[in-house]
C-alpha cells in the first residue's frame, strides 16, 4: 500500500512537468526558465533516487528517475534554444 501511494505521487510529480517540457520543446520558448534552479532540482532528484536505491524503494527510484529525465529534457531543450539564438 505504501509503495502504491508512492507510485501515485510520483506519477503526479512527473505529469506536473509535462507543460514545461511542451513549452520548451514544442513551443520553443525558454523565457522564465532558470537553468541554475533546474540544475539544483536535478541534483535533488538524483540524491532522492540514490536514497530510494539504498532503502530500497521502487516508487522512490521510479518517480525520481522519471522526474529527472523530465528535468534534463527541459535543461537540454533550453540550452539548445539559447545556443541557436546566439
Amino acid at each position: 500500500m505504501i509503495e502504491t501511494i508512492g507510485f501515485a505521487a510520483g506519477v503526479l510529480g512527473i505529469v506536473a512537468w509535462i507543460p514545461q517540457v511542451k513549452t520548451v520543446w514544442v513551443d520553443k520558448r525558454h523565457d522564465g526558465v532558470s537553468l541554475p534552479t533546474f540544475a539544483v532540482v536535478a541534483i535533488a532528484l538524483t540524491l532522492w533516487m540514490i536514497y530510494g536505491i539504498m532503502l530500497p524503494s521502487p516508487s522512490i527510484i521510479f518517480s525520481n528517475a522519471a522526474a529527472l529525465m523530465m528535468i534534463l529534457s527541459v535543461i537540454v531543450g533550453v540550452v539548445r534554444i539559447r545556443n541557436n539564438k546566439s
